[in-house]
């Protein structure tokens, strides 16, 4: 235990706890949505699709996670558009998309003159590396989506749950879409760093998904999603420590296990509920 707590003295792993916080925030809010709106795949095509934007940037020397930030968001809107105004099927959009931006990172890493970077570290993120620049912008994206949806909650779960309805409330209900579609965009570039582009998805469902086995209320399902996002990153990070594995990998890893966990809970509690209903009818 003692050994655990040493590790505070050093910046890069204080960096990686506040990185997991601020994660959990954005996450469980936004993934609260998606997972209630039903577009992960949708969030799994801007994920891969981001990806272009890393190359695009690293070709032309600036930082890669403003070239995926562009390169997400325009592909995020450009889904949007598309869906609405033209007959192209979603899943085709985004099946474009997520193809069309993993071979364009790939060819401009590749091409970029001197050494290529190591793009593990893309794909599945490495917590231990994030630096202030990032902090400040992970910082700057969960007060960003607090102001949102503290400002929007309302329209947000009209459009989520049911956009005729919301359109018969006089909701701009495009303007809502865009809106969100934008911010699940940013949220999933600026995780990059923490988890990856393969494994940050799971950060954007996971806990959302454990908090939905115990609550319908979309409140209290975002403060339980952004629970077990801090729990599972924490535990995920003392794994990593421990047996010396990527840290991305083991975090998603504390997910799975904290909703198998949930699940055979959840179970016990309907089965108990169950028996308490039976001896009631008795």
């Amino acid at each position: 235990m003692n050994s655990i707590f040493e590790l505070f003295q050093y910046q890069f792993f204080t960096n990686a706890v506040f990185a997991a916080i601020m994660a959990s925030v954005t996450c469980g809010i936004i993934g609260s949505y998606i997972v209630a709106r039903r577009i992960v795949f949708i969030s799994g095509g801007i994920t891969h699709a981001s990806f272009g934007g890393i190359g695009i940037a690293w070709y032309l020397g600036l930082n890669p996670i403003f070239g995926a930030a562009i390169f997400g968001v325009l592909s995020a809107l450009g889904i949007e558009w598309i869906e609405k105004k033209t007959d192209v099927r979603q899943d085709s959009v985004i099946g474009i998309l997520w193809a069309l931006g993993m071979a364009l990172g790939i060819i401009f890493i590749y091409m970029t003159p001197g050494y290529a970077p190591n793009l593990m570290s893309f794909l599945f993120g490495n917590i231990l590396t994030v630096g202030s620049l990032d902090l400040y912008l992970l910082i700057g994206m969960s007060t960003l989506t607090i102001a949102i949806f503290a400002l929007f909650l309302k329209p947000i779960l009209y459009v989520a749950f049911d956009e005729n309805f919301a359109k018969t409330q006089k909701i701009p209900v495009q303007f809502i879409n865009y809106l969100m579609i934008a911010l699940v965009a940013l949220a999933i570039v600026l995780n990059i760093r923490v988890v990856g582009i393969i494994l940050v998805i799971s950060f954007l469902t996971i806990p959302q998904t454990i908090a939905n086995m115990f609550t319908k209320d979309f409140k209290k399902m975002i403060l339980g999603a952004v629970g077990f996002g801090l729990l599972g990153s924490l535990i995920g990070l003392m794994v990593s420590y421990k047996i010396n594995a990527p840290s991305g990998a083991t975090i998603i890893f504390s997910f799975v296990l904290l909703f198998v966990i949930a699940k055979l809970v959840h179970l016990s509690l309907i089965a108990f509920k169950r028996r308490e209903r039976m001896k009631e009818a008795r």
